[in-house]
């Protein structure tokens, strides 16, 4: 299965995307990652991207598209693959669609604004381990210290409350609309489309027992 997962940012889209990857063995792939690895092998795709991140530009779709086009054709995508971060706009989908790149599943992960918002401005971290806690639903036991050190909880700037509203204004903004296009996508029969809405509220288990049951029945 070929699958599109979206959401918006907080909405445990990287979490979500491992379990299904694993549950049915299916590659995860990321067009970051896949550009990255392009650049530093010196391959004929990632020599032109390179050209263009060094003169300061964005990288164009048309670069992207190839690389996914090259990365499905190997042989781990045999059952299938999840596109982690593509697309993003109505005019990369337009794009998948051109180089009849087949999308089975679009699932599109749905929390609330405000959830998110309490979800991510509430985390607290401690650097030096990595141990994370909410400081609602999982708070230290003594208020901005890590629990084994004593040492200071940070807040890291992506989770102040100001950059997460300004974060999900964007995604409303350039990527929501892709749900509209595949919601109609998945009317037109001949796409062998089909969108599924996740209710994204609730423990890691339930909203993972959501997805699977979606995707197996």
């Amino acid at each position: 299965m070929n699958i599109i997962l979206l959401g918006p940012p907080g909405a445990g889209k990287g979490t979500q995307a491992a379990h299904i990857c694993e549950k049915f063995n299916i590659p995860q792939i990321s067009t970051g990652d896949m550009l990255r690895a392009a650049v530093n092998d010196g391959t004929k795709i990632g020599i032109k991207a390179k050209k263009v991140i060094d003169s300061g530009n964005l990288v164009s779709d048309d670069i992207i598209i190839s690389l996914v086009k090259e990365r499905i054709e190997s042989q781990d995508c045999n059952n299938g693959y999840l596109l982690d971060g593509f697309p993003r706009t109505i005019t990369q989908a337009d794009s998948l669609k051109l180089e009849d790149i087949k999308i089975d599943y679009v699932l599109d992960v749905q929390v609330p604004d405000e959830d998110i918002v309490t979800r991510m401005s509430g985390r607290r971290v401690h650097l030096a381990s990595g141990r994370t806690y909410h400081i609602a639903f999982n708070p230290p036991n003594l208020e901005g210290k890590d629990d084994l050190t004593g040492e200071d909880l940070i807040q890291r700037v992506d989770d102040d409350e100001d950059i997460v509203r300004g974060r999900l204004k964007i995604y409303h903004k350039k990527t929501e609309p892709l749900v509209q296009y595949y919601k109609a996508d998945a009317l037109d029969t001949n796409t062998g489309t089909k969108f599924i809405a996740i209710n994204g509220v609730g423990s890691l288990d339930e909203v993972q027992e959501r997805i699977t049951s979606a995707l197996v029945s």
